[in-house]
C-alpha cells in the first residue's frame, strides 16, 4: 500500500509541475489565457491530490 502511495504521490508532484512549466510558457509566449486558466486549475488540483496522497502516506508510515 506504501508503495502504492509513493507512485501516485510521485505521479501526481511531476504532473503539476508539468502542468505549471506548461501554464508558464504558454503565458509567456502569449498563447490564449483561457487555457493559460484551465491549466492553472489543473495545477491546483494536482497539486491538492498529492498534498492528500503525502499526507495519507504519512499517517500510514507513523502508525
Amino acid at each position: 500500500m506504501q508503495t502504492l502511495l509513493i507512485i501516485l504521490a510521485a505521479a501526481a508532484m511531476l504532473g503539476t509541475l508539468g502542468v505549471l512549466l506548461a501554464g508558464v510558457f504558454g503565458l509567456a509566449r502569449g498563447n490564449d489565457p483561457e487555457r493559460s486558466n484551465r491549466l492553472m486549475r489543473w495545477r491546483v488540483v494536482l497539486q491538492g491530490a498529492a498534498l492528500v496522497l503525502f499526507l495519507l502516506l504519512m499517517w500510514l508510515v507513523r502508525g
